[in-house]
């Protein structure tokens, strides 16, 4: 009888050995599920954009590309863009000549005469896999590019694109002394009141930088181009 009751103990003791192993494994297995759980919670959790800075807040460090930039809130066209860290791309507009952010509580005068265009339009994005503008121009430009050249007298040499290309109705203007330093791409004026607007860009490490404006300009191209060197030079930080 003694041997009975010690053996029944011995077997009671394995079983509740047993039961705690398992309920040991069955906790931490509930606890590992919880914690995936969990994470996939937060990757599916949706995620706010950041506060809007208010428009007459300090210049905000911005990166697009991995290019570091400040611009100040105001300049940004869009509301959603108007705040610090990562960008695809901002969407910025500046006054000139002064280079300074548009007053967005300014109010248009009313006038029958449409106003003259005095904003730079910019727009900062990821190069991706494009070609640096000074590579387009012996690559894909001169594909599509007249056999005439025009010289303006004032150091610029205009080439026009062929009729039937995909940059017919432009014309690109190009820096005689330098072609890699000044070559925006105009667009040629319209029947009616729609100017021709030229775009200008240059490569910042991975990052464009586009720059819009009227093709009248090009009447002062030097200090249309000036200009655009000290904005470039205004949203680089020093030492960027």
């Amino acid at each position: 009888m003694r041997r009975t009751a010690r053996s029944t103990s011995h077997g009671h003791d394995a079983r509740g050995k047993h039961g705690a192993s398992v309920a040991a494994v069955l906790a931490g297995a509930l606890a590992v599920g919880a914690l995936a759980v969990g994470y996939v919670a937060f990757l599916l959790w949706p995620r706010w954009p950041a506060a809007s800075a208010a428009p007459d807040a300090p210049t905000l460090p911005v990166t697009v590309a991995g290019e570091l930039f400040v611009v100040p809130p105001a300049a940004i066209r869009v509301p959603l863009q108007r705040h610090a860290g990562v960008h695809e791309r901002l969407d910025l507009a500046f006054l000139w000549p002064s280079l300074d952010a548009p007053d967005l509580t300014a109010k248009p005068v009313p006038s029958e005469d449409p106003p003259a265009p005095d904003r730079l339009f910019v727009t900062i994005a990821g190069a991706d896999a494009t070609l640096p503008p000074a590579a387009r121009l012996k690559t894909i430009y001169a594909r599509y590019l007249a056999d005439e050249q025009f010289a303006s007298g004032d150091g610029l040499v205009i080439l026009n694109f062929r009729d039937g290309t995909p940059y017919q109705g432009e014309d690109l203007y190009v820096e005689a002394a330098a072609p890699e330093r000044f070559m925006p791409r105009c667009s040629r004026p319209c029947a009616g009141a729609t100017p021709g607007t030229c775009l200008y860009e240059r490569r910042i490490g991975a990052a464009d930088i586009m720059v819009r404006f009227p093709r009248d300009w090009l009447a002062d191209w030097r200090g249309v181009a000036g200009g655009i060197d000290r904005l470039i030079a205004q949203v680089r930080p020093a030492g960027s």
